[in-house]
């Protein structure tokens, strides 16, 4: 392969990456403004970060199954073309454009979800973890400064067009795709012999990944939901929940750029379990003990957002290293992310009902319990031996 074209499908990944999570991160600063608009009624808001969710959910394990029979470059076109027609979509300045728009972009980013992994695996074998690395810094990167930027672009240039500007995104990756699919190896069908005598439903390797993904998608997404609330009822006042909230998101950026090479090494698979599971551990113990003070929530709130970056690189990780082939990596990336964002879009409803039984100390003490498990889940994925798929 020209070294031109390894750089344009290095570049071409990396804009995928980087459509992942901004068309969702980019939006609830921009609730406010397409309620008062009266594009989108408040009442069905929520529907805006749900709908993604329940793309993911329902369309993964298809996604994974198109990826191994036609290929994940072919299949990627499609999302990538999918992530355009959603933020055209929303666009139209009306509820229906809106949701419409936003069920294609969850389906643009779950088939990124799926089948970036197995891509990787099948272009870059021997640059694995850089190229993991790579994308998964993109998406964590540029959904934060949609998250961070989005209202206040809102304010000079209206909800509508900033819409259009972080779009804008999604086009250049379809356009910079379409001349990457030419340049992949595409061997779709080498693996198909294999994959037909191998039933991942059957393998009980592949339920425990998938329970592992499950929770620390409920953890994340749950924790990433309540936690500001969680940190109001101790004492603190909403701007300051909302900034300790904020390190925990940005400091997952730096473990998700780390794990993949630190899964590389001798024992890296264990290490970074007990880096994942400890950051939830610690974090959550420290906001139950610790005193309410600012820095001393700060260091639990980055330690916490370390662990959920390396959980969720971890889960990628597992993905590729728990298979033989790409076509493999596909489809158990697929089985895995579909039941684990149905217990991230349950997770933040249950926890909120949580809260009214138990208060929100029980309600960590939960999440305290759910990253046990996942550690124990993690640990005998990381001795486990690879799937023969």
């Amino acid at each position: 392969m020209k070294k031109q074209h390894v750089w344009l499908i290095v570049f071409g990944v990396f804009l995928i990456g980087a459509n992942l999570r901004l068309p969702i991160t980019m939006m609830p600063p921009l609730l406010k403004a397409l309620s008062a608009s009266g594009i989108l009624p408040s009442s069905l808001a929520g529907l805006v970060t749900s709908i993604p969710l329940a793309m993911f959910a329902v369309m993964s394990p298809m996604i994974g199954k198109l990826g191994a029979k036609f290929g994940a470059g072919r299949v990627l076109t499609f999302a990538a073309l999918a992530l355009v027609l959603g933020a055209g979509l929303r666009l139209v300045p009306n509820v229906w454009g809106l949701l419409i728009g936003t069920a294609l972009a969850g389906l643009g980013i779950t088939g990124g979800n799926v089948l970036l992994p197995a891509l990787i695996k099948s272009e870059f074998p021997r640059r694995i973890a850089i190229m993991t690395t790579m994308y998964t810094t993109a998406m964590g990167l540029v959904a934060s400064v949609g998250t961070g930027t989005s209202g206040v672009l809102a304010k000079h240039i209206g909800a509508t067009s900033t819409m259009a500007v972080f779009g804008a995104v999604s086009v250049v990756a379809l356009v910079v795709w379409l001349g990457v699919l030419p340049q992949l190896k595409g061997h779709p069908h080498a693996d198909t012999p294999q994959m037909a005598t191998i039933r991942l439903t059957q393998v009980p390797l592949a339920w425990l990944i998938a329970l592992f993904f499950g929770l620390q998608s409920v953890l994340y997404y749950s924790l990433l939901t309540w936690l500001p609330a969680i940190w109001q009822h101790a004492g603190f006042d909403a701007v300051t929940a909302g900034t300790l909230a904020t390190l925990f998101q940005l400091f997952g950026l730096p473990l998700n750029m780390l794990t993949p090479a630190l899964a590389e090494r001798r024992h890296g698979l264990m290490t970074v379990v007990v880096i994942a599971a400890g950051g939830f551990v610690i974090g959550l113990v420290g906001v139950l003990m610790a005193p309410v003070v600012f820095w001393l929530q700060a260091v639990m709130a980055i330690i916490m957002g370390a662990g959920s970056g390396a959980a969720f690189s971890l889960c990628i990780v597992f993905f590729q290293k728990k298979t033989k082939s790409a076509q493999g990596t596909a489809s158990l990336s697929g089985m895995a992310q579909s039941g684990g964002y149905i217990l991230a879009a349950v997770g933040p409803v249950s926890f909120a009902w949580l809260a009214q039984v138990i208060a929100w100390s029980g309600v960590v003490g939960v999440c305290l319990g759910l990253s046990l498990l996942m550690g124990m889940i993690g640990a005998i994925i990381a001795k486990h031996a690879a799937i023969a798929a």
